[in-house]
């Protein structure tokens, strides 16, 4: 019996029995998760989260990604799993596959990512588990797994796998690992992280065929079938509630290596149908590849458009191949925001140019009418997130790991203020920040401050995320910290009225005390009694500042996140010697203003 002839024969499930089974499908991600988090090796993933798992159909339609990283997961994980069934068509229990390639389906090469077949009694293909860990090494030419000037793939230098098979019956293919263990700088470590990512999958491997021994596996087909058709209806409600237009929308990069002088600005068309309950987005008119390390993969560049739209409508609708049937994205291939080519470089796909393409679909969003779309979120990646390298004095050892110890970044919405630790539009927030202790204690640094910038928030109705401060330097060694953080020339805009948010800037503090500026991308160097000082964007604003509840003002002002000039000034609300609103005061202020 086929799948379909199974589903079709199945009994039709209530809401309260798809209820319960999404919640057991959500809790085997969520097992998942949690062999990452608990057993991970490198900072990356046991302090940052900085990881992703999904249960896929074994057509590799999405069918559960709980707790992930949007930007790993809405679209990538079908790419790879159809490119896997292409390259291996006789998959069988116990094999698991390496999949990193950006040409064939995955993220980036910085995002190893290991996919198995889960198979019934009889050898059946029913679904596919995967796990999508970010590596804080994975062979590049420089310690850094964002490497923005790469001219190429072969500058770049990461190990790719293009769906290559790295276990036969639930045992490793030592050649798979001794050739990473070679090229990676940090072997064991990065072998900790790979026992974590294959844990991980058969962690969802055994759960998912437990379950299907208590409900059978024709039952689990049937759910997903009507659970995709319930989400479609849902997304197709949603969207119905936006108004009918289209609207260009368009974010811009800072320059970086590689890129045009004046930055590069990207620009997508949106156009909304509610009466067809359908979303079309067209990122076809942006430049060619370039040869840097920006070029978005296809996974990256689609799932971005599709987290812009997300973030423009009921966040209670389902992310699942069923909702994505009403999300259409227009891809060109040769585009620095489309389908790359081969041998142009994507090593920094999921951040920098990902976020612009995100940033103008849901700006452009907003460009609808009030309440709707969102702000952008602030640009990354900032040295306090930067990936750090070196030889740590306590054992003799090198040492290669990403940091997180601030960023903040989050967008204003029509109807709340911003999530302030979001990290990036892409995490949703889902990445952790470092606590000071563990990063010292993982890495020879001290860090002598972290704080929010006083005065960057994006000012609106409601508010955007104030800039991170951290100063930190090395201790007892030299160390090498890769970074590239964009929003400096063009921090992050509000729409409907609501102010920029706070720019990013990074500065090298010398012995002497002496600050120094430092290029928005760079592979730097800092000495003993060195420091660095890293500056986050915020993010920007929704709607006017003066329409702003005067009371929380007032409470910002109070907590130190503004001052009292800049309430007067920017929000119309003068605050008395006692903290409180002088009423008459703001009245007239805003009045001015209006």
């Amino acid at each position: 019996m086929t799948m379909n002839q199974a589903v079709a024969q199945a009994p039709t499930m209530n809401g309260a029995q798809m209820a319960v089974l999404r919640s057991q499908l959500d809790g085997i991600v969520r097992k998942m998760s949690n062999t990452l988090l608990r057993t991970g090796r490198s900072g990356v993933l046991n302090r940052a989260r900085d990881f992703s798992c999904c249960l896929l159909t074994r057509d590799g339609e999405l069918l559960t990604a709980a707790d992930s990283l949007p930007i790993h997961v809405l679209s990538g994980p079908d790419l790879m799993a159809r490119s896997i069934a292409q390259f291996h068509p006789n998959q069988k229990a116990g094999d698991a596959f390496l999949h990193n390639s950006p040409y064939h389906g995955c993220s980036h090469p910085a995002d190893l990512t290991v996919i198995a077949p889960v198979m019934d009694e009889q050898g059946n293909h029913r679904f596919t588990v995967l796990a999508k860990a970010h590596q804080a090494d994975i062979g590049n030419s420089q310690p850094t797994t964002y490497m923005a000037e790469a001219r190429d793939v072969y500058h770049e230098g990461a190990l790719i796998f293009p769906g290559v098979q790295v276990q036969r019956n639930w045992e490793d293919i030592d050649d798979i690992i001794r050739m990473c263990q070679m090229r990676i700088r940090v072997p064991r470590q990065w072998h900790g992280d790979y026992l974590s990512t294959i844990g991980a999958a058969r962690i969802g491997e055994k759960a998912l065929t437990q379950l299907a021994g208590e409900i059978g596996w024709d039952r689990i087909e049937s759910f997903a079938s009507q659970w995709f058709d319930y989400s479609e209806t849902l997304m197709a409600d949603a969207i119905g509630k936006l108004p009918a237009g289209s609207v260009i929308g368009s974010s811009v990069h800072d320059p970086f290596p590689g890129l045009p002088a004046e930055g590069l600005k990207i620009t997508a068309r949106i156009d909304v149908d509610p009466v067809a309950g359908k979303v079309a987005v067209d990122l076809t008119d942006n430049p060619d590849c370039l040869p840097c390390g920006m070029n978005l993969s296809e996974a990256c560049a689609r799932t971005a458009a599709m987290i812009g739209v997300f973030n423009s409508i009921d966040h209670r609708v389902p992310k699942n191949a069923g909702s994505f049937r009403r999300i259409e994205v227009a891809l060109r291939e040769g585009c620095i925001a489309g389908i790359p080519v081969h041998p142009f470089s994507c090593s920094a796909a999921t951040t920098n140019i990902a976020d612009r393409v995100a940033n103008s679909v849901q700006t452009g969003m907003a460009l609808l009418g009030e309440g709707f779309g969102m702000a952008e979120v602030g640009s990354v990646i900032a040295p306090s997130a930067g990936v750090v390298s070196g030889i740590d004095p306590r054992t003799g050892e090198p040492f290669v790991n990403q940091m997180f110890l601030a960023m903040s970044g989050g967008a204003a919405g029509p109807a709340s203020d911003a999530w302030w630790t979001i990290g990036h539009v892409g995490n949703a927030g889902l990445c952790c920040i470092d606590g000071v202790e563990l990063a010292e204690l993982s890495q020879p640094i001290v860090v002598y401050s972290r704080a929010f910038l006083p005065d960057t928030e994006g000012a609106g109705t409601t508010t955007g995320a104030p800039s991170t401060v951290v100063e930190f330097g090395p201790l007892g060694a030299d160390i090498d910290i890769g970074y590239l953080s964009d929003g400096h020339c063009n921090p992050p805009v509000g729409v409907r009225g609501g102010g920029q948010g706070g720019g990013a800037d990074q500065y090298l503090v010398d012995r002497d005390g002496a600050r120094q500026p430092l290029e928005a991308c760079a592979q730097v160097s800092i000495g003993q009694g060195e420091r660095i000082i890293a500056i986050s964007c915020g993010g920007g604003g929704y709607g006017p500042p003066s329409g702003r509840d005067a009371d929380q003002v007032a409470e910002d002002v109070s907590g130190g996140l503004i001052s009292i000039d800049r309430a007067r000034a920017i929000y119309g609300v003068v605050i008395g010697p006692d903290g409180s609103v002088l009423g008459a005061d703001t009245a007239q202020a805003r009045e001015a203003m209006a």
